[in-house]
């Protein structure tokens, strides 16, 4: 079964994340969605809030920009996740936008090599490993986590795919080169809501070339898109204005806005084109984060296969 969730977007302030939680978990939503957009939010913090504040919906990070953060500081962060809250913390990590990782200082001559350095050390030390590498931009010296996330604070619900995020590390990517570094190196691929269809199957197509460079493709791989969508009075006209600020207007099959029959089918044919969960994404001036919410979990999802 396609997992459905949706986002809390960092278009609105911190102290407005609690009654959106909250009324995700009363409706059932299956995940909520966090994003650490500089310079908004912190995904961990954020995270760690909203999964203190509620007690079943899974809350996801998508993502963190892998240059702020020191990979050991974010694998203890991640661990802790995990074990405070079994089965319900999903992170993802990523390049970062690089013009905001230019104006911290932090931008990298090779996004790529980063990542595919920043995965491997964080996979294994999640997985309880000690670890001593030395990259071109990831050092640790005989590193491993006194607590790392235990056997049974992986457990989480499949999908009909039959894959499973557990306690891997997802990957926020776009291009070729990144699909397949996914591929081989995280468990888990995050598509942009500037992903159609098509798009979808493209990804898959480098994820499963990158799986299988790297042996890897008895592993599950569960692969995350955004889905923009908008409902209510004006819906049409409040999607159709983000599509043109992003610059994605001419892109067929994006975004979709209508009832919850529309959004269902649109769930549909990502889904189709090979995402495990897909997450609604509304609208920056979406004017009822809370009734959106509400309205992914009880009335979208009931129609998603």
């Amino acid at each position: 079964m396609t997992t459905l969730g949706a986002v809390f977007r960092p278009q609105l302030p911190p102290e407005r994340l609690r009654s959106v939680c909250e009324a995700a978990d009363a409706a059932g939503l299956e995940q909520l969605w966090l994003w650490e957009d500089c310079f908004a939010e912190g995904g961990l913090s954020t995270a760690a809030a909203a999964l203190a504040w509620t007690e079943r919906v899974r809350v996801g990070v998508g993502l963190l920009p892998v240059p702020l953060r020191n990979v050991a500081l974010t694998a203890m962060e991640v661990a802790s996740l995990h074990r405070m809250f079994p089965g319900r913390a999903v992170v993802g990590v990523g390049h970062g936008v690089q013009d905001w990782m230019g104006q911290v200082g932090a931008r990298v001559e090779s996004p790529v090599t980063l990542l595919r350095e920043y995965l491997l050390a964080l996979r294994a030390l999640l997985r309880g490993e000690r670890v001593t590498t030395g990259g071109r931009y990831v050092t640790l010296d005989d590193v491993v986590l006194d607590w790392p996330p235990t056997a049974g604070s992986g457990s989480g619900s499949k999908t009909g795919s039959g894959t499973e995020i557990g306690t891997g590390v997802l990957a926020g990517v776009t291009g070729p080169r990144s699909l397949r570094l996914s591929g081989e190196a995280a468990d888990g691929t995050i598509l942009t809501a500037s992903t159609n269809a098509d798009g979808v199957r493209t990804a898959r197509q480098l994820v499963e070339e990158g799986r299988k460079a790297a042996g890897r493709e008895a592993e599950p791989h569960h692969v995350v898109v955004y889905l923009l969508a908008a409902t209510g009075p004006g819906a049409d006209a409040r999607l159709r204005a983000e599509l043109a600020a992003e610059g994605v207007a001419s892109v067929p099959g994006l975004g979709v806005a209508g009832d919850a029959g529309a959004v269902a089918e649109a769930v549909a044919r990502l889904a189709e084109a090979g995402a495990d969960t897909v997450v609604l994404q509304p609208t920056g001036d979406e004017p009822d984060p809370e009734g959106f919410v509400r309205f992914a979990a009880e009335e979208v999802r009931p129609l998603v296969a």
